[in-house]
C-alpha cells in the first residue's frame, strides 16, 4: 500500500496519471451533422498493463467473509451517478490499512477491498482497479479542487472513483470533509448525518451558508464510509461530468486517512 504526498499525488493523478500513459493518447471523436460526437475506440493494449499500477484480479473473492454490519448504499444523484456506501470498511481492514500504510502490499484484506469495489460497480468489463492509495492529512493538509477524470485517451480513462474513509483519529477531527461544489444539494434533512447541512437560525428560521442555487455538498468524515461516483457521462461523447469536480477540505485538527479507489476502463 503506497502513502503519496499530496503534492505528488496531483502531478501523477490529474495532470500525468501513469494509468493514463498506459492507454493509446489522443482522443479521437467522430462528428457528423446534427449528431453529438462520438469517441472512436482505440483497442487497450492489455498486455502492456502493470501490476505495480492496476490491482489485476486474483483469488481473493472465496477468502472475503462478509462483514458486520453489512454495507448499505444510498443513491445521492443518478446524474452523475454517486452513491453514498456506509460500512464499506469493516473495523478489522481499516486497522489494516493503518498497520500497512507506507507499504507496497497487496494483502488478502486489501484484495478484498479491491473485489467489493468490483463488486458495487457491477463487475464492468474492461474496467481495471489501480493499486490502492492512502492519504494521512494533518492540520492544514488538504486537497485541491479537481477533476479525476483529467482527460481520457481513445475511449479508455478513469471511469470512477470512491473516496474511503479509514481514520478520524478516534473522532478528534475537525474539518477534512470531501467537497463537490457543483453538485445539487439534496433536501431531505435525513442525508444530515453523512453530508454537512446549512445551519438554520434561530430568529428567522432561514439557512446560513447556504448557496442561492443549491449547490454545494460536502461529505462528512465517517470511518469506514465511502463515497462512489462516475466520472464520464454514459452518453458514448467521453465527456466528464462538471459536478465531478471536487476536493479535499482542510484539516482543522486532528489527522485524517483517506483511501483512494480509482478505476480506468473502457468509457462507456
Amino acid at each position: 500500500m503506497l502513502s503519496y504526498a499530496v503534492a505528488l499525488i496531483g502531478i501523477l493523478v490529474v495532470f500525468n496519471s501513469p494509468i493514463n500513459n498506459l492507454l493509446f493518447s489522443g482522443v479521437n471523436q467522430t462528428q457528423c451533422p446534427g449528431q453529438v460526437p462520438q469517441l472512436r475506440r482505440i483497442p487497450l493494449p492489455k498486455l502492456s498493463l502493470k501490476e505495480d499500477l492496476i490491482a489485476l484480479e486474483g483469488n481473493s473473492s472465496s477468502q472475503c467473509m462478509p462483514h458486520t454490519p453489512a454495507p448499505v448504499v444510498h443513491v445521492y444523484s443518478r446524474e452523475p451517478l454517486v452513491l453514498y456506501v456506509e460500512n464499506f470498511l469493516s473495523t478489522d481492514e481499516r486497522h489494516h490499512l493503518l498497520d500497512i500504510s507506507g507499504h507496497d502490499s497487496r494483502t488478502d484484506s486489501v484484495r478484498c477491498i479491491e473485489d467489493r469495489a468490483r463488486e458495487i460497480q457491477g463487475w464492468r468489463d474492461d474496467v481495471f482497479i489501480e493499486r490502492l492509495r492512502t492519504q494521512r492529512y494533518r492540520p492544514g493538509g488538504h486537497y485541491n479542487h479537481h477533476f479525476d477524470w483529467s482527460s481520457n485517451r481513445g475511449g479508455w480513462g478513469r471511469v470512477s472513483s470512491f473516496m474511503v474513509w479509514v481514520d478520524d483519529g478516534d473522532g478528534s477531527l475537525v474539518g477534512g470533509g470531501t467537497e463537490f461544489p457543483r453538485m445539487k444539494r439534496r433536501k431531505d434533512s435525513r442525508w444530515c448525518a453523512f453530508v454537512e447541512c446549512p445551519e438554520k437560525t434561530a430568529d428567522r428560521g432561514d439557512e446560513q451558508g447556504q448557496a442561492p442555487d443549491g449547490l454545494g455538498v460536502t461529505f462528512k468524515v465517517i470511518p469506514g464510509n465511502a463515497v462512489y461516483w462516475e466520472n464520464f457521462r454514459s452518453d458514448g461523447t467521453g465527456r466528464g461530468w462538471d459536478e465531478s469536480w471536487h476536493a479535499g477540505l482542510p484539516v482543522k485538527k486532528g489527522v485524517k486517512v483517506g483511501l483512494n479507489i480509482w478505476s480506468t476502463g473502457y468509457i462507456e
